[in-house]
């Protein structure tokens, strides 16, 4: 299954200026992120920022701060380390939406293989519910990153996590929750396989100004 850039948001998480500096990797993890929200932008795809307690941890940096903006997206300041519990899923899945989205239940979607759940989620995403599956990158990875997107895999968002746009402050930390979100259905990808299955071909008129950002 590739990604559906018809069916996608972007999230990204708590890129904040007081702990970037103490993150692994912190430059490559915030360029790759800023080219996540270049790439939303140019493809019309949502984007989403989130700040814990900015007021102790300061704003997102100004480079993300500024490439979330530039694409049209807003930033949720919160409390808790999952986004969902601050409202997260209503700017994802308005409240209107949600309301039109009531339908019997049908079980855990998520228990089915992969190349059955498509078309079921894709016609309720169709009908009711709008963009229903979540690319999401940042930090810390193993805390606010992870805790979000098992939130998300909770309420039956499919959920993209970007690798190489998310950390924590140690690197054994950061691939501990990769292998716990991976364990829980969500799927592991990088900046450039979102960018190249967002495209889905060179003659997509975007191919051009995606290749110059992931170059």
């Amino acid at each position: 299954m590739l990604l559906d850039v018809d069916y996608c948001q972007l999230v990204l998480v708590d890129y904040q200026v007081r702990l970037m500096p103490v993150i692994f990797e912190n430059e490559l993890v915030i360029a790759n992120a800023v080219r996540l929200a270049r790439m939303a932008q140019i493809m019309r795809v949502p984007v989403w920022g989130t700040a814990q307690t900015p007021d102790k941890l300061g704003p997102n940096v100004p480079a993300i701060h500024a490439a979330i903006e530039a694409a049209g997206g807003k930033t949720l300041d919160k409390a808790h380390f999952s986004a969902m519990v601050d409202g997260l899923g209503d700017w994802l899945r308005p409240p209107a939406r949600k309301a039109q989205a009531a339908v019997p239940a049908r079980g855990n979607a998520r228990s089915l293989p992969k190349h059955l759940q498509r078309p079921a989620q894709q016609a309720v995403q169709e009908e009711e519910t709008g963009p229903n599956t979540i690319v999401i990158a940042g930090c810390e990875a193993h805390v606010c990153l992870m805790q979000t997107a098992l939130d998300l895999l909770e309420e039956e968002f499919e959920v993209w996590v970007v690798t190489d746009a998310c950390s924590s402050r140690s690197e054994r930390n950061r691939d501990a929750a990769f292998d716990r979100l991976a364990g829980n259905g969500a799927e592991l990808v990088t900046t450039e396989m979102v960018a190249f299955e967002w495209l889905r071909t060179a003659e997509h008129p975007a191919f051009k100004a995606l290749l110059a950002l992931v170059k």
